[in-house]
């Protein structure tokens, strides 16, 4: 056993435009000039600190508490295999996505393929243009989904910045046919209320279903006017993706959701959904909205329906994600504190405050509830430049263990254990020292997965990195092979 040392822009509305809109992709090489970054995407990188925090931080390091700047360090038990730097697209790196040999990573600027064939030395396929924040990815067949939730003037992939308070602006779903690795193609776009800040697959034989979650309505916004208290569901036929279209915006929060400050303070009011991950397989759905935390089923894939909600108006302030175990009876969801620009892995904001919440699911059917267990935050204290919060992870298939590899931002990346929903703990990490000791700035892990019997993650800051974990614990996952993989479309590993 391996001992550990303790040391947005805005939005928009619904309606396919494709032809019309002139859709068209830039295809951008290795050796391509670098895309020119639309600042009206890029989220702030850094913020101000004082004298004293520059060095408190300097004298963590010193001491040994934390590491140099840049500097790498880990368990025993993962390697560093590669990191490949940013290329073409310079924006903020942000969501992963697995099809066969290739990964595929989402940037603000838009997305890059990699053939995975080896892991050691993955290799650039394409690079497409397309900027829009915050470009969630995901793939399915011959078709790759890209979310925009940042308000454009049009739908195009040569589009500019525009405020939402024009009627003209557009947010939402694009689609790409991703048939030809090396050349994908721009083929339908689906415009959504309030953008689309993320998106997840319910796929089918004949056509693939996208819940869309976006968020923080306005009276000033002419396609994102509250009350915002659903989510859009896009159909999506394989072999016309240029149909896709609306067919269902259900409503989550009839009562309208947690109603946030001042009633619960530091808590965030519920206008929308932040993400949601199904398990096609058992018909679930869970879903981080903002104040609230949900269970639904999806048996009827267009009509999702309710069956419990939960809150924490103690320690959560912002329902971000969530990941099922692979039985189904527990749920883990996460804590945007801070919204991913806050350094809150230190001693002052404390264990249970962004952390992850661990909830069992109990009873049957449409009669079960979540109930909380415990909470897991990774207990390595960064400095007070560093911004930690807990972000996006997924399962590691091991009959009999719940295991998840989970990103941290700029707390790197945490293996743990939450077999015993009462007692989680870290098994493994890996993580960089800041980037700078001179302001709170923006890099870190965003997803880290496991795929194939490897760890892959899109570093906002660093680019794409690839981990190997050997662990006894955690070993027999490699012998579970996946031809697909989007972590918030969960599969079922062991049905294979």
């Amino acid at each position: 056993m391996t001992s550990l040392p303790t040391t947005r822009v805005r939005r928009r509305r619904l309606g396919v435009a494709a032809a019309a809109a002139g859709l068209f992709a830039t295809l951008l090489t290795a050796t391509t000039a670098a895309a020119t970054p639309d600042p009206g995407d890029a989220p702030v990188q850094r913020g101000g600190i004082s004298a004293s925090q520059e060095a408190e931080a300097a004298a963590a390091i010193k001491s040994g508490e934390i590491p140099g700047v840049d500097e790498i360090v880990h368990s025993d038990n993962i390697k560093h295999l590669a990191n490949i730097p940013k290329d073409a697209l310079k924006g903020t790196n942000t969501d992963l996505a697995f099809q066969g040999k290739y990964a595929f990573s989402g940037n603000y600027d838009g997305f890059r393929i990699f053939d995975i064939s080896n892991p050691k030395k993955p290799k650039t396929v394409s690079q497409v243009l397309c900027p829009g924040s915050q470009n969630d990815i995901s793939v399915s067949g011959d078709l790759l989904f890209l979310s925009t939730d940042s308000s454009r003037n049009d739908n195009s992939c040569a589009s500019t910045t525009q405020p939402a308070t024009e009627k003209s602006s557009w947010e939402g779903m694009k689609v790409f046919d991703i048939s030809d690795k090396r050349n994908p193609k721009y083929v339908a776009a689906v415009e959504t209320a309030c953008g689309s800040h993320t998106h997840t697959l319910v796929p089918e034989r004949r056509n693939v279903y996208v819940y869309v979650s976006s968020y923080s309505p306005s009276e000033a916004f002419p396609d994102c006017r509250p009350p915002h208290d659903g989510i859009s569901v896009i159909k999506v036929p394989r072999s016309a993706p240029e149909k896709a279209a609306i067919v269902n915006f259900p409503v989550l929060f009839p009562d309208g959701g947690n109603p946030g400050a001042p009633e619960n303070p530091g808590v965030s009011r519920t206008t929308g959904c932040h993400d949601i991950t199904v398990l096609p397989s058992k018909d679930l759905a869970a879903g981080a909205c903002m104040g609230d935390g949900l269970l639904f089923s999806i048996k009827d894939p267009e009509n999702p329906k309710i069956i419990d909600r939960v809150q924490d108006n103690v320690n959560f302030a912002f329902w971000h994600s969530a990941t099922f175990n692979q039985d189904a009876d527990k749920v883990v969801f996460t804590d945007e504190l801070g919204g991913g620009g806050a350094a809150t892995c230190n001693e002052e904001i404390g264990p249970d405050r962004g952390a992850d919440g661990i909830y069992d699911i109990v009873g049957r059917g449409d009669h079960r509830k979540l109930v909380f267990r415990s909470y897991f935050k990774i207990d390595r204290h960064q400095a007070d430049v560093e911004v930690c919060v807990a972000h996006n992870g997924s399962i590691i298939p091991v009959k009999g263990r719940d295991l998840m590899v989970q990103a941290w931002y700029q707390g790197g990346i945490s293996v743990w254990d939450f077999t015993n929903s009462s007692k989680p703990e870290e098994i493994a990490y890996f993580e960089r020292g800041p980037v700078t000791l001179d302001g709170v700035t923006t890099a870190g892990s965003w997803s880290a997965y496991y795929y194939n019997g490897y760890i892959y993650s899109n570093d906002i800051a660093k680019g794409f990195d690839v981990l190997k974990l050997d662990d006894r614990r955690t070993d027999p996952a490699k012998r579970v092979r996946l031809k697909e993989l989007n972590v918030q479309t969960q599969p079922d590993y062991f049905d294979r």
